[in-house]
């Protein structure tokens, strides 16, 4: 099966907005689950207010046009850049979209600036990802009660 190919996604397409939204729900309630707090904001957020946050989309589409995963940024006024969404659907997972994802934004969306993403520090998956790809783990802070979040830093060479 050929590796899914990355797109900007547009989220103003009622379609693309429809299926990045399911897809986030679908991935946030299991991270819930592994990291035992039910109270991600992503999970809580409607449809309209996942569109208006000002935000930077690509997908990850199969050759039969299926969503398979999306990864969402924002552009820092220093020129970092700070990941504000990887998620990949249920059906899609284990099969290297994230990695796919990740590794695509570092090298060909913004290859020579430093980034920054946090994740649930219980969710071993996304953890073992960052740091298998250079992210340096930074320290751990508690946003909420019940949950300590990790945070990661990824510097290119030469920055």
């Amino acid at each position: 099966m050929p590796s899914p190919q990355i797109r900007p996604l547009d989220l103003a397409d009622e379609a693309t907005a429809a299926a990045v939204y399911r897809i986030g729900r679908d991935s946030y309630a299991v991270e819930a689950e592994l990291i035992g707090f039910d109270g991600i904001p992503a999970l809580r957020e409607s449809l309209a207010e996942m569109r208006a946050h000002a935000l930077n989309w690509v997908g990850a589409v199969s050759e039969g046009g299926e969503l398979a995963g999306f990864l969402a940024w924002a552009e820092e006024a220093d020129g970092a850049v700070c990941i504000d969404r990887l998620c990949v659907a249920p059906a899609w997972f284990r099969r290297g979209i994230a990695s796919l994802l990740l590794r695509h934004a570092l090298t060909e969306l913004f290859p020579d600036r430093p980034v920054e993403v946090t994740t649930g520090a219980a969710n071993a998956p996304a953890v073992g990802l960052y740091e298998r790809l250079g992210f340096v783990r930074g320290e751990d802070f508690f946003p909420a009660p019940g949950l300590r979040m990790a945070s990661f830093a990824f510097s290119p060479a030469g920055v």
